[in-house]
């Protein structure tokens, strides 16, 4: 047997009894230890280099083993479904694929299990999204699955765990699988979860997302830390067919004397203030730079006061709760998604209509109540901030109202993709109301730059 081993250490990869001229180009030479080091990231490309150098070594560091999954039931792919995986496989195994909520990307990473046949771990960035996963991968392949997140810890040779626990348990796991699929894969390029792909060895990789652009521009970092995007369909390209016809009416609303007369003079408040300080809310770290400013001074305090009373006054002024009323009277029957901006916003609508909220506040028991409920036709309406923005399956949905929100193509996208899940005769309709003459305005053209909406 070779001197030559691979072997993995706590997220990292060692050469052991390498000649320099047989070093992968990805390995550094870790003075603590005398041995050249590499990201886990760089198994795939280390094995390719060992074995191109014709050099016999041991690989001591893969930890997975192969799988025999076949479906319970065999479920013929959509056509998208099908050129997503044939895009996969022709890519090496690795990459992302981008599809609408709604299109079946948990059945083409379901698909993408069966053609590696490797042992998985799917990455997901909710604890009810981990539940859902548990659940469908049981009942599609009849086999023991593990979790890692909310309390649990329990490893198989599938396993699905949040992009939290995937970080912190890294040294443990990052061995342990040859695929790995990290599903909403736009939360992947955060400093923390980029970690858990940096530190796995898997060689195998799927990306899922509707919408994988970020404003940072963290999705540069999908080519090296999962893949190329290898195939994207748009919501557009698949309404009427996979996803249900849709429609999107934008509504507008007007403020009310008074509610115009403080939203004034809040907003000169700071608007004064940042041309004072020769600040651009709009520039690089314009945010950043007002609120370091506002810190400073009992003006710059009350500045940041009007900016937030403002915004507040232009996302819920009193005439948006009568136009929700009457566009729940005209869908009378029909199941409706309720989206705000903020919590507040949220309370305000459920104690007033007497419908259900869920935020971030909502414990596990009472949110799990209140979808069941939901999706069963006992309840007609939900409110919500963002936690419905993406990770819950609410297939019942048709209407949706976008009261407020951010300014976020992502987020728009998101809450249209849940009510586009495809029913027989489903005409889904998408309401967002926004305040005339105001900052919502702005916000509106903003999010709302996206094919989904032309």
């Amino acid at each position: 047997m070779s001197g030559l081993t691979l072997a993995y250490d706590k997220g990292t990869l060692l050469l052991e009894g390498a000649a320099p001229d047989a070093v992968p180009s990805a390995f550094v030479l870790d003075p603590r230890v005398g041995l050249p080091r590499a990201p886990g990231l760089a198994y795939r490309h280390a094995l390719t280099h060992l074995h191109r150098s014709g050099l016999e070594y041991t690989d001591a560091a893969r930890a997975y083993g192969e799988t025999t999954l076949e479906f319970q039931a065999r479920q013929t792919p959509f056509d998208h479904q099908q050129e997503a995986i044939d895009a996969w496989n022709a890519g090496g195994r690795r990459g992302v694929v981008v599809l609408p909520t709604g299109s079946g990307k948990t059945h083409v990473a379901e698909l993408v299990m069966v053609s590696a046949q490797r042992s998985t771990l799917i990455v997901v960035p909710t604890i009810d999204l981990m539940t859902q996963w548990y659940d469908r991968l049981v009942t599609a392949f009849g086999i023991e699955v593990g979790l890692v997140g909310g309390g649990q810890h329990v490893v198989e040779d599938v396993t699905v765990t949040t992009y939290d626990s995937a970080y912190l348990h890294l040294e443990k796991l990052g061995n342990r699988f040859g695929l790995l699929i990290f599903d909403e894969v736009h939360h992947l390029p955060g400093p923390s979860f980029a970690m858990a792909a940096e530190g796995s060895i898997a060689p195998f990789r799927l990306g899922l997302t509707a919408t994988p652009e970020r404003e940072d521009g963290g999705h540069r970092l999908y080519e090296r830390l999962v893949g190329p995007v290898l195939y994207r369909r748009e919501i557009g390209e698949l309404k009427g067919d996979v996803l249900s016809e849709y429609r999107v009416e934008k509504l507008e609303v007007d403020l009310s004397p008074l509610e115009r007369e403080r939203y004034e003079t809040a907003r000169a408040l700071y608007r004064d203030f940042i041309e004072e300080e020769g600040i651009r809310l709009g520039g690089p770290r314009g945010w950043q730079r007002f609120l370091a400013a506002t810190n400073r001074s009992a003006r710059g305090r009350r500045a940041l006061r009007g900016y937030q009373e403002q915004k507040s006054i232009a996302l819920m002024p009193e005439s948006k709760q009568p136009l929700l009323e009457g566009i729940l009277r005209r869908h009378a029957g029909e199941r409706a998604l309720i989206f705000t901006n903020d919590n507040a916003s949220v309370y305000r609508i459920s104690r007033a209509l007497l419908i259900p909220a869920i935020t971030h506040q909502t414990d596990v028991k009472e949110r799990k109540e209140h979808l069941t409920a939901f999706r069963e036709g006992r309840v007609q309406a939900l409110v919500t901030s963002r936690v419905l923005n993406e990770g819950v399956d609410v297939p019942s949905a048709s209407v949706g109202v976008v009261l407020s929100g951010t300014g976020s193509v992502r987020e728009h996208v998101q809450r249209l993709g849940r009510i586009l899940r495809r029913a027989e005769g489903k005409q889904a309709v998408l309401y967002e109301v926004v305040t005339a003459g105001t900052s919502e305005a702005r916000t509106s053209r903003k999010r709302r730059d996206h094919d989904a909406y032309r």
